[in-house]
């Protein structure tokens, strides 16, 4: 980058230098020209070659013009006001202030450029006309006014030149600015996406891993006694690994965007299936679920289902067999969902403590990020009576910063 901002600085220095060398010659070789054509009252070689000496600094200060714009005005308006004010000879010594006010409004700052080239072009139009109020002959003075029009010309010329310029600009960052935003979103999608993956293989996984844990232990201590109650706990482990494999293999299906053959995300449809395999690992659920007054969204049911697959599966992995109450109760705007156990049994049959999640697992947090995406609320915590209790409440009507798809 550096190497091209100098290559292209040396460029614009060259091409200026050009153009500076190319106005001289034309001003002194067009003044020359005109004189010896009609004459004139005061040659270019008075006052020490003064004429000649004007028309050389005002061209090469050109040479500067894009990096000194306003000093460069100010020189070839001054060496303007002075030539003329002296009665030289009238030709095409104007070029490099035209050029210079093309640079000032171009290259300047916009409004404060303007004003100075206009304040210039004021006082050198007063000074022009006052010292042709004699010339002769009278149709002459159509020069002066010709002087005034290109001055206003090349400074509008300029300002349109940098009003493009910075219009360009604008839309330029505007670009960078929406691929930028673009990005940000995409990078958002796939953090979500992530995130979603994420709470389907955790949920997945720990509520079949509690399940199959439960009942090899089962297995294991009934085989030499009661072979068909172990028979009926390999069998459960058979289907609960095999429920686990096809839910897994849903989920990443989705990046092998697999269209064909994809399991249907699991919903309160399955929630007599998941209240069974509770039971057989101990649990004693109490099931109470009023008909929802308006269908379900997918979004909804699928994340209620995860909800109360994961408050079960706490219950199986840190309490152990107790009496669980699920209840589920569907209003016009909302579906609240209450999973609550009465903690861990004593060796005589009473109840322990309430026994929350250890250690920093992701269960509960899972639970609240998912009803956060759709705008609702979890609550989890021991009851009075020495139980756990987790509460939540969707909206029917997503209102969360993220809508997924069913989870």
């Amino acid at each position: 980058m550096e190497r091209r901002i100098g290559t292209f600085s040396l460029r614009a220095a060259t091409h200026d230098t050009l153009l500076a060398l190319l106005v001289t010659v034309m001003q002194v070789q067009g003044t020359v020209g005109r004189v010896a054509a009609e004459g004139a009252t005061r040659p270019l070689a008075d006052l020490g070659n003064l004429g000649y000496a004007l028309l050389v600094v005002s061209g090469l200060a050109v040479a500067l013009r894009r990096r000194w714009p306003v000093a460069v005005f100010a020189v070839t308006a001054l060496a303007s006001l002075v030539y003329y004010g002296l009665d030289f000879p009238d030709g095409p010594g104007w070029l490099a202030l035209f050029v210079s006010l093309y640079t000032l409004a171009a290259y300047g700052d916009g409004r404060r450029s303007l004003v100075i080239a206009g304040a210039g072009i004021g006082v050198l139009a007063a000074v022009w006309l006052y010292t042709a109020h004699d010339i002769e002959p009278r149709a002459a003075i159509g020069w002066v006014f010709f002087r005034i029009g290109a001055s206003v010309m090349s400074a509008a010329l300029g300002e349109s030149v940098r009003s493009r310029r910075v219009i360009a600009a604008e839309a330029e960052k505007r670009a960078e600015l929406a691929e930028r935003t673009r990005e940000e979103e995409a990078r958002a999608r796939v953090d979500a996406e992530r995130l979603r993956i994420a709470r389907e293989v955790h949920d997945t996984v720990a509520h079949a891993v509690a399940i199959i844990n439960v009942q090899s232990g089962v297995t294991a201590h009934v085989l030499d006694k009661r072979p068909e109650q172990a028979r009926e706990a390999l069998r459960t482990i058979e289907q609960t690994s095999s429920r686990a494999l096809r839910e897994m293999r849903a989920v990443l299906g989705v990046l092998r965007d697999e269209g064909d053959g994809r399991a249907p995300h699991p919903g309160l449809e399955q929630i007599g299936e998941l209240t069974a395999k509770a039971r057989e690992a101990g649990l004693d659920v109490t099931l109470e679920a009023s008909p929802p007054v308006t269908p379900l969204p997918s979004a909804v049911g699928g994340a209620a289902y995860r909800i109360l697959q994961e408050s079960v599966t706490n219950v199986i992995r840190h309490v152990g067999p107790t009496r669980v109450t699920v209840a589920l109760t569907s209003g016009t705007d909302a579906l609240e969902i209450r999973v609550t156990d009465e903690g861990r049994r004593t060796g005589n049959g009473a109840r322990g403590g309430a026994t929350a999640p250890d250690g920093p697992g992701h269960g509960i947090l899972g639970m609240r990020e998912r009803c956060r995406l759709l705008g609702g609320e979890l609550d989890a915590g021991p009851t009075p009576g020495g139980g756990f209790e987790v509460t939540a409440r969707l909206p029917l009507a997503p209102t969360g910063p993220l809508r997924e798809a069913a989870p």
